[in-house]
Formats: C-alpha cells, structure tokens, sequence
C-alpha cells in the first residue's frame, strides 16, 4: 500500500470510529485499536493512537465546552493523574485475567442494570466519588490497556445530560492527555513516520467529531443511554472473548 493510500484510509478509520463513539459515549479507540494492529503493527498502535488523540480531544473539547461539568471534572481528574504515576511506577505492562473478567461482567451487567436504557439511573452515586473513582480507574487501564467504557454507567448515575457525559469525559481525558504527551516528548517514543500517520489520524478524529456532535444533537437521551450501554456490553463480550483465546 502507497503511503498515502495508508494515510487516506487512517484519516477514514478515523472519522468513522470517532463519528460512532461520540453517540457511545466513547470507545472510538476500542475500534481503532484492532484495525491499527492490522495496517501500522501492534508496536506503533498505542502510541500513533494515543498522538492522535491529541487532535481529537482539543476538538471535542471546544465542540462541547459549554457542557462540561467541572465540578466532576475536579473530583476525577487529579486522582486519575495521580493512579497513572502510580501505575506507572509498580506496574509494568500486564494483563491480569481475573480482573479483566470483573471488568468485561460489570459492562455486560449494565444490560440489566438500566433495563435497556429505561432507567436513568442504576446505582446511587456522588460527585466526591469520583476522586477514588479516577484513581482505581487509572490503574485498571493501566494493568488491562484502556477501561474507559467503565467510567459510563458511573456518569449516567450522576444523572448528566448526554452532551454533560461526553464533554466531562473529553475534558478529562484531554488532562490525561497532556501527561502522555509529556511522556512521548521525554521518552522519545514517536519518530517522524509515526507522528505522520498520527496527524492523519488525528485529523480523520477530528472531523468524526464534528460530525458526531451533529448526529448526537438529533438523537434523545434515551436512545443515547441505549447506544451508551450497547457499547458497553459490546466491550464487555469482547474482553471476555479476548481472556478466553488469550489464555486458553
């Protein structure tokens, strides 16, 4: 495949996965992550993904700034930073079985907990909650690669409005964001050609952005918990799956 052939189709995946996740309250990564195994290497995926990233979240992050909750974004984001550091220094990259199938059963249980998106809310849950919340989460991504689907029934349970959901959720991963890119910048870990194929991608976010938001303005937020929770289960079976072949 020509480069730019590569680069055409990574700024497509790009604004399809994004395009969807906005209306599933996230998980556009989760889509990408396989596709990118497939045409970059599972070497280059992490860090070409988590570069690109970094246009899509400023994006969503000015698309819906108006809606974000900052009281929540207070709670979660200092301890989310402080879990990664944490993370970061104890643990090396590890996948642990047991904890991976706590994970995938608690997103497929959210099938029942809301009844299909009938109920607002599953759970009771608090905004200080979210400070122990950000630093558990944290180090769950770390150990299992990306646990952010799990966040979603816990800000469903706050009872926000769909657009509060993902500009929180955007706002805090854009904080997370900036620790990568600290990361990558000390650590030298992109060269030229990857940062290449990140802009690509990152632009292709980009614009999935603008496109999502105007999908999500014309969709209830009842089909939005509906589509949220779908995902979620989605995930929930894949990891399920993922452990079963991985360790079988």
């Amino acid at each position: 495949m020509a480069e730019w052939q590569l680069l055409l189709l990574l700024f497509a995946c790009g604004v399809v996965a994004f395009s969807i996740s906005t209306l599933t309250a996230g998980g556009g990564a989760l889509m990408l992550i396989p596709i990118l195994n497939l045409l970059i290497g599972v070497t280059a995926t992490a860090p070409v993904l988590n570069a690109a990233n970094l246009f899509g979240r400023p994006t969503r992050l000015v698309l819906f700034w108006k809606s974000i909750v900052w009281k929540a974004v207070g709670w979660y984001a200092p301890s989310a930073m402080l879990g990664s550091l944490v993370a970061a220094a104890f643990f090396k990259k590890a996948e642990i079985p047991i904890l991976q199938v706590i994970v995938g059963l608690f997103l497929i249980s959210t099938l029942f907990q809301y009844r299909w998106g009938k109920k607002k809310a599953s759970f009771p849950m608090s905004y200080p909650l979210l400070a122990p919340l950000g630093l558990l989460i944290s180090v769950i991504g770390t150990l299992i690669g990306g646990a952010g689907p799990v966040l979603n029934p816990f800000y469903l349970n706050l009872n926000i409005s769909k657009e509060e959901l993902i500009a929180t959720k955007t706002a805090n991963s854009f904080i997370m964001g900036l620790a990568q890119l600290g990361s990558y910048t000390v650590f030298g870990l992109l060269d030229s050609t990857e940062w290449t194929l990140a802009i690509a991608l990152g632009l292709g976010i980009a614009v999935g952005n603008l496109f999502g938001k105007r999908l999500l303005s014309q969709i209830t937020d009842l089909r939005f918990r509906q589509w949220a929770i779908g995902f979620m289960v989605l995930s929930g079976i894949l990891l399920l799956i993922r452990v079963i072949f991985h360790y079988s």
